[in-house]
């Protein structure tokens, strides 16, 4: 199993979730508003399990508020010390707006404003890491294992949602093993695999911040929050009790491979699909299936022989029903491995083909 993933997955469709500024994922809150300084303002109850006073005094000292600006504008977002050397990890969609020439700036739970770089960022798992100077602020936050996170154990999230920084929440992990799709920059998505549910609360400007458990270890990074529909077409404010973070095992694979690269590199199948609609399936005798609509020339997919025209009934022995799928396993899995893919061509079914994944361009 891939370092970056964790079996049994499961994609919600019905997450509706752009979480940047002013929208639903836990994204940036906008730069207009407001903002306290280095105080913390806690949600303090222990109702859950955890001494959250003083998980918060342990924690706080590690979490920061991000503020990024660049031509469109800025925001502001969290982040946490993962390394003493200066290493900060956050969201992509917390700093994206300083990628081109803009400036970001860390402030500490002490109050402490100092400027970051932007060391490298990830914009399919929307994640990224920044440096600043070494100096004596710098309390690196403990690591915890997503292999050991369950169902209904407490956990607090602490970050600046709002431009709020030191605040904290409480909750318990309510479901593991989501996947949620969110928009992300230039028209792309991003892919939350394997994210931890939480009832915590979850707000803009939580992005980036960290789910820790009771012993302030980071088992998460909060970065989406789901919305409800309002009457009048907008969307809910504030949380309904439905966040999402990243998995700590995913978040230090891939920081891990920002600092030592720059860059990350994920694998792809060289295939361009469209989601069959479940009556059409239904009609030519399939449970679902993707559309093959362009397959590219010498990659993994033309390789083992898929062809345009073709239709993806099967992917690794699930049944092919959105282009989430193979964006889940390009994430998950590491160039060199192979996937089993079955489909149809010409109205014959039954047909495998063996997809050795390549290296994303």
């Amino acid at each position: 199993m891939s370092q970056r993933g964790i079996a049994h997955r499961r994609w919600l469709p019905w997450i509706l979730v752009p979480v940047a500024a002013g929208a639903a994922l836990a994204g940036c809150s906008s730069s207009g508003s407001s903002s306290s300084g280095s105080g913390g303002s806690a949600s303090a109850s222990s109702d859950v399990g955890c001494a959250v006073t003083s998980v918060a005094d342990k924690v706080l000292p590690s979490v920061v508020t991000i503020a990024a600006t660049g031509a469109a504008g800025g925001g502001t977002g969290s982040g946490e010390v993962i390394k003493s050397d200066g290493y900060i990890l956050t969201n992509n969609h917390v700093i994206a707006i300083a990628a081109n020439g803009g400036k970001v700036e860390v402030t500490f739970s002490d109050g402490t404003t100092v400027p970051a770089t932007i060391v490298g960022r990830d914009v399919l798992t929307d994640l990224a890491v920044l440096k600043v100077a070494q100096s004596d602020n710098l309390k690196v936050i403990g690591l915890g294992s997503s292999d050991s996170v369950q169902v209904g154990q407490p956990v607090i999230a602490i970050g600046a949602p709002l431009g709020l920084s030191g605040t904290v929440t409480s909750g318990i992990v309510s479901a593991m093993d989501r996947t949620v799709e969110v928009p992300a920059e230039d028209d792309h998505t991003a892919l939350l695999v394997s994210a931890l549910q939480t009832d915590a609360a979850i707000n803009p400007g939580n992005s980036g911040g960290a789910l820790v458990n009771c012993s302030g270890d980071l088992i998460g990074v909060p970065t989406a929050g789901a919305t409800v529909p309002t009457a009048d077409g907008g969307s809910s404010a504030g949380s309904v009790g439905l966040g999402f973070a990243i998995p700590v095992s995913i978040a230090n694979t891939i920081s891990d491979e920002i600092i030592s690269t720059g860059r990350v590199s994920h694998s792809y199948f060289g295939v361009q699909t469209l989601p069959i609609p479940a009556d059409a399936a239904a009609q030519a005798g399939l449970k679902g299936g993707l559309f093959v609509a362009g397959v590219v020339a010498g990659g993994p997919a033309a390789k083992a022989g898929l062809q345009q025209g073709d239709v993806i009934t099967e992917i690794d022995g699930q049944t092919a029903t959105t282009n989430v799928q193979l964006q889940e396993l390009t994430l998950t899995k590491q160039p060199g491995d192979t996937v089993t893919i079955g489909y149809a061509r010409d109205g014959a079914t039954g047909k495998k083909a063996t997809v050795t994944l390549g290296t994303q361009p």
